[in-house]
Protein backbone atom coordinates (compact mmCIF):
# COMPACT_ATOMS: atom_id res chain seq x y z
CA UNK A 1 0.00 0.00 0.00
CA UNK A 2 1.28 3.12 -1.01
CA UNK A 3 1.53 6.44 1.27
CA UNK A 4 -1.53 7.88 -1.00
CA UNK A 5 -3.45 5.23 -0.85
CA UNK A 6 -2.70 4.71 3.39
CA UNK A 7 -3.91 8.27 3.30
CA UNK A 8 -7.02 8.41 1.39
CA UNK A 9 -7.76 5.06 3.26
CA UNK A 10 -7.86 7.04 6.76
CA UNK A 11 -9.99 10.14 4.95
CA UNK A 12 -12.60 7.72 3.99
CA UNK A 13 -12.34 6.13 7.26
CA UNK A 14 -12.70 9.77 9.06
CA UNK A 15 -15.51 10.45 6.82
CA UNK A 16 -17.51 7.31 7.30
CA UNK A 17 -17.01 7.52 11.23
CA UNK A 18 -18.43 10.74 11.31
CA UNK A 19 -21.60 10.11 10.49
CA UNK A 20 -21.81 7.02 13.16
CA UNK A 21 -19.80 9.09 15.97
CA UNK A 22 -22.74 12.23 15.60
CA UNK A 23 -25.66 10.22 15.63
CA UNK A 24 -24.64 7.98 18.69
CA UNK A 25 -23.57 11.75 20.37
CA UNK A 26 -26.71 13.04 19.94
CA UNK A 27 -28.46 10.18 21.35
CA UNK A 28 -27.08 10.60 24.21
CA UNK A 29 -27.91 14.35 24.56
CA UNK A 30 -31.72 13.40 23.73
CA UNK A 31 -32.30 10.17 25.08
CA UNK A 32 -35.95 11.03 25.66
CA UNK A 33 -36.40 12.23 22.19
CA UNK A 34 -34.59 9.64 20.51
CA UNK A 35 -36.64 6.62 21.93
CA UNK A 36 -39.68 8.51 21.46
CA UNK A 37 -39.24 8.66 17.67
CA UNK A 38 -38.08 4.97 17.94
CA UNK A 39 -41.31 4.43 19.68
CA UNK A 40 -43.05 6.25 16.81
CA UNK A 41 -41.61 4.30 14.43
CA UNK A 42 -43.54 0.84 15.89
CA UNK A 43 -40.49 0.24 18.36
CA UNK A 44 -42.89 0.22 21.14
CA UNK A 45 -40.96 -2.79 23.28
CA UNK A 46 -37.64 -2.75 24.65
CA UNK A 47 -37.49 0.71 23.59
CA UNK A 48 -34.64 1.75 26.42
CA UNK A 49 -32.49 -1.72 25.31
CA UNK A 50 -32.28 -0.67 21.58
CA UNK A 51 -31.74 2.56 22.64
CA UNK A 52 -28.58 1.94 24.71
CA UNK A 53 -27.65 -0.75 22.16
CA UNK A 54 -27.89 1.59 19.15
CA UNK A 55 -25.48 4.09 21.36
CA UNK A 56 -22.91 1.35 22.07
CA UNK A 57 -22.94 0.27 18.55
CA UNK A 58 -22.71 3.53 16.88
CA UNK A 59 -19.93 5.49 19.10
CA UNK A 60 -17.84 1.58 19.38
CA UNK A 61 -18.18 1.10 15.67
CA UNK A 62 -17.71 4.91 14.85
CA UNK A 63 -14.44 4.67 17.34
CA UNK A 64 -13.44 1.87 15.66
CA UNK A 65 -13.55 3.08 12.19
CA UNK A 66 -11.66 6.59 12.98
CA UNK A 67 -8.77 4.56 14.79
CA UNK A 68 -9.05 1.87 12.61
CA UNK A 69 -8.94 -0.56 15.81
CA UNK A 70 -10.45 -3.71 15.01
CA UNK A 71 -11.91 -2.06 11.79
CA UNK A 72 -13.30 -4.99 9.98
CA UNK A 73 -15.01 -6.27 13.13
CA UNK A 74 -16.32 -2.32 13.80
CA UNK A 75 -17.38 -2.38 9.90
CA UNK A 76 -19.23 -5.80 10.12
CA UNK A 77 -21.22 -4.46 13.32
CA UNK A 78 -22.20 -1.31 11.62
CA UNK A 79 -23.44 -3.19 8.95
CA UNK A 80 -25.21 -5.40 10.84
CA UNK A 81 -27.02 -2.73 12.49
CA UNK A 82 -27.20 -0.46 9.24
CA UNK A 83 -29.87 -3.09 7.65
CA UNK A 84 -32.06 -3.40 9.92
CA UNK A 85 -32.26 0.37 10.99
CA UNK A 86 -32.67 1.10 7.54
CA UNK A 87 -35.19 -0.91 6.99
CA UNK A 88 -37.39 0.15 10.33
CA UNK A 89 -36.98 3.82 9.87
CA UNK A 90 -36.56 4.22 6.18
CA UNK A 91 -38.65 1.63 4.20
CA UNK A 92 -41.33 4.40 3.26
CA UNK A 93 -39.71 4.93 0.03
CA UNK A 94 -42.77 7.30 -1.45
CA UNK A 95 -41.32 9.96 1.05
CA UNK A 96 -38.75 11.98 -1.06
CA UNK A 97 -37.09 12.57 2.53
CA UNK A 98 -36.95 8.58 3.43
CA UNK A 99 -35.77 7.27 -0.20
CA UNK A 100 -32.59 10.06 0.11
CA UNK A 101 -31.98 8.52 3.71
CA UNK A 102 -32.40 4.96 2.04
CA UNK A 103 -29.81 5.63 -0.15
CA UNK A 104 -27.54 7.19 2.20
CA UNK A 105 -27.71 4.27 4.25
CA UNK A 106 -27.04 1.96 1.30
CA UNK A 107 -24.26 4.04 0.45
CA UNK A 108 -22.59 3.91 4.30
CA UNK A 109 -23.18 0.29 3.48
CA UNK A 110 -21.10 0.02 0.73
CA UNK A 111 -18.29 1.88 2.03
CA UNK A 112 -18.58 0.00 5.56
CA UNK A 113 -18.15 -3.42 2.97
CA UNK A 114 -15.05 -2.33 1.50
CA UNK A 115 -13.75 -1.96 4.87
CA UNK A 116 -14.77 -5.29 5.70
CA UNK A 117 -13.19 -6.44 2.87
CA UNK A 118 -9.98 -4.68 2.88
CA UNK A 119 -9.13 -3.70 6.07
CA UNK A 120 -8.48 0.02 7.32
CA UNK A 121 -5.28 0.37 5.82
CA UNK A 122 -1.76 1.64 5.97
CA UNK A 123 -2.26 4.16 8.34
CA UNK A 124 -4.70 2.45 11.34
CA UNK A 125 -3.83 1.25 14.53
CA UNK A 126 -4.51 -2.12 13.16
CA UNK A 127 -1.87 -1.85 10.56
CA UNK A 128 0.35 -0.70 13.45
CA UNK A 129 -0.13 -4.15 15.11
CA UNK A 130 0.14 -5.94 11.82
CA UNK A 131 3.72 -5.05 12.07
CA UNK A 132 4.44 -5.39 15.55
CA UNK A 133 3.32 -8.99 15.32
CA UNK A 134 5.26 -9.81 12.07
CA UNK A 135 8.52 -8.05 13.83
CA UNK A 136 10.71 -10.56 15.89
CA UNK A 137 10.53 -10.36 19.22
CA UNK A 138 13.74 -8.95 19.58
CA UNK A 139 12.71 -5.61 17.83
CA UNK A 140 9.34 -5.17 19.61
CA UNK A 141 9.64 -2.07 21.17
CA UNK A 142 8.25 -3.37 24.63
CA UNK A 143 11.16 -6.08 24.77
CA UNK A 144 14.07 -3.53 23.36
CA UNK A 145 13.88 -1.71 26.64
CA UNK A 146 13.45 -5.17 28.44
CA UNK A 147 16.97 -6.98 26.53
CA UNK A 148 18.86 -3.35 26.89
CA UNK A 149 18.62 -3.25 30.59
Amino acid sequence: MTIQTSWLSLIGRILLAAIFLLSGINKIADPQGTQQYMASMGMTWLTGLFYVGAILVEVGGGLSLLLGYRARIGAWLLIAFMIPTTLIFHANLGDQNQMIHFLKNLSMIGGLLYVAVYGAGGLSMDAGLERTERAPVSDRPAMKKVINR
